[in-house]
């Protein structure tokens, strides 16, 4: 971490995600972490190392290869006391958690009538255009957003990561994690003090009034690029960050779109049936009578992802596209 003349201190994404969890496994007992690789290699990504020095591998648990294994044994440690945090290496795999997340922990409160709770966090990544080919670059957090039962964050700022995974340690519900892989390495503002983000609040990354960008994770960066350049044509774009998709906050979304009267969605997950359909339908609903174009969605290609670097990139959303769009919705195209 480095501290900028200023006395802000900056922290990459993946620093943050790791002094989240530091601090609430020294805070609170009951938290531990599970996953492969999570604690001699720190994950595949290095997000974790160093954590099992100090809190040792009762609390740093290296796992067997068995995702559906893992995340079982958290919805039962979270039933009977505990606040696991299950690591899935990729988000990909999250399709061998779909029984134990979907029909167990989204439900055990409900089918008990309110006896038990599962306070657990299932932490796992999205993200393409790292050429980790169509088993390893998906943003699947669409799945869970469609689960009563769950809640869902995807923070896009080293700030947003922390105090959002402080939230969802602490939360008594099931939270679904996810970290895009490609911005372990983006550097941001993270106060030293405490702090806790609520989970289900969006944040204004930019103000503007011409068009609305909703954009979730990454897509936050590709957006901010975007208004950045629409900027300098005359066009003021505001971008808000849901910051969790489960619970969404429909309020702030719909109230930037009665301000522009215009919106573009942007999500990384694919487009079909996906965040971007969702987003877009509150707009709509919300915001009808105030639009003066209709509300645009952009989301990952519907096709499996490219191995490739030249098709892969061109299955996500870029700034110049966003621009385009936008164009186009403000009669300048």
């Amino acid at each position: 971490m480095s501290t900028p003349n200023n006395g802000e201190r900056i922290l990459t994404f993946a620093q943050a995600i790791k002094e989240a969890l530091a601090e609430e496994l020294r805070r609170d007992p009951t938290v531990f972490i599970i996953g492969e690789d999570v604690a001699e290699a720190g994950t595949a990504f290095k997000v974790l190392t160093g954590l099992v020095d100090e809190f040792g591998p009762e609390r740093v648990i290296d796992s067997p290869i068995s995702e559906a294994g893992i995340t079982g044994l958290g919805v039962g440690a979270a039933m009977t006391g505990m606040r696991p945090v299950v690591d899935i290496m990729f988000g990909d795999f999250i399709t061998l958690t779909m029984d134990q997340m979907v029909n167990q922990a989204a439900k055990i409160h409900y089918m008990s009538g309110g006896k038990f709770k599962v306070p657990m966090v299932l932490r796992t990544t999205m993200g393409a255009t790292r050429r980790s080919a169509a088993q390893h670059s998906q943003s699947l957090h669409t799945w869970f957003s469609h689960v009563p039962g769950l809640k869902v964050a995807v923070p896009s700022t080293p700030y947003d990561a922390k105090g959002l995974l402080k939230a969802a340690i602490r939360d008594d519900n099931p939270v679904a994690f996810f970290e895009d892989k490609m911005m372990y390495q983006t550097k941001g503002h993270v106060p030293a003090e405490e702090y806790v983000i609520p989970l289900g609040v969006a944040d204004i990354k930019r103000e503007g009034s011409d068009i609305s960008l909703v954009a979730t994770s990454s897509m936050v960066y590709v957006a901010l690029d975007a208004a950045v350049k629409l900027a300098e044509i005359g066009i003021s774009a505001e971008v808000v960050d849901p910051r969790t998709t489960l619970p969404l906050d429909g309020q702030t979304i719909v109230e930037s779109a009665k301000k522009t009267s215009r919106a573009i969605v942007i999500d990384e997950g694919y487009e079909q049936y996906g965040v971007t359909a969702e987003i877009a339908s509150v707009i709509a609903d919300g915001a009808f009578y105030y639009l003066d174009a209709p509300v645009k969605r952009m989301g990952a290609m519907n096709v499996p992802i490219p191995f490739s670097p030249a098709l892969e990139d061109l299955t996500v959303p870029t700034a110049e596209q966003v621009v385009n769009v936008a164009k186009m919705l403000c009669g300048r195209a």
